[in-house]
């Protein structure tokens, strides 16, 4: 079921292209006001210009692996929206090589990114949602995080380590009216893995992860799914 957003504030990391893309304009369609980040100023200035919607969405550059970023990110909407209602943690980064052959810099970008990012954003959207009476963080995560893979040693771990992560939050901010649900979509159709991840009409689209987002969000208050796997119908036969 889903409802009106209209006065919420939302922050989607990684909106500017992909599945952020899509849940953001999801969001803005269900009347919220959506904020959206991305590394490059350009791309997130480019996205805003493209999705308009009569000024509810604006967006800031920011790098989630820093931290430094994501307390400017924060200040940043707090004074140019005074509350923040839904965070859905979706920046990412995929790399995917032989364990023996990635290199140290990589691993800590990739684990950086997927799971001290979204660190970083709830430890920061927990206290502001808790002031407020409540609020709603959706982190994006994988079916990566259950199922490993050959060359998935950083991209595992980082989405192993995110459904630690979204289970240990909603445990301790369940009482504080903030619900923590982690999607675990299977094989999106996105540029995410390369342009060959793209192709295959049977695959998730990113829209469909929008849809899901937006009927979680309309779920009763009383009702939390925090664990929630996405998979294609009907994938190639093996």
């Amino acid at each position: 079921m889903e409802k009106s957003l209209a006065g919420r504030v939302a922050l989607v990391t990684g909106g500017t292209r992909g599945i952020g893309r899509a849940i953001a304009e999801r969001l803005l369609e269900a009347g919220a006001a959506v904020v959206i980040c991305g590394r490059q100023e350009a791309g997130v200035e480019q996205a805003v210009a493209e999705m308009s919607a009569g000024g509810r969405v604006s967006g800031k550059a920011c790098d989630v692996s820093s931290y430094e970023d994501v307390e400017q990110l924060f200040r940043f909407i707090d004074e140019s929206q005074a509350r923040l209602d839904v965070l859905v943690n979706n920046a990412g980064v995929g790399l995917f090589q032989p364990v023996d052959q990635i290199r140290p810099e990589e691993w800590r970008r990739v684990i950086e990114t997927n799971l001290s990012g979204v660190f970083y954003c709830t430890r920061e959207a927990a206290p502001r949602m808790r002031r407020q009476g409540g609020g709603y963080i959706l982190n994006i995560g994988s079916l990566a995080g259950k199922n490993g893979m050959a060359g998935g040693a950083a991209y595992n771990s980082s989405k192993f380590g995110l459904i630690g992560l979204s289970e240990a939050s909603m445990l301790d901010l369940r009482y504080d009216n903030i619900r923590v649900s982690c999607l675990m979509p299977g094989s999106v159709a996105t540029e995410f893995g390369g342009a060959a991840a793209a192709q295959g009409a049977w695959k998730i689209q990113a829209g469909d992860i929008a849809d899901t987002v937006l009927h979680l969000l309309g779920l009763p208050e009383g009702t939390l799914a925090s664990r929630v796997e996405i998979r294609p119908t009907r994938p190639p036969r093996r």
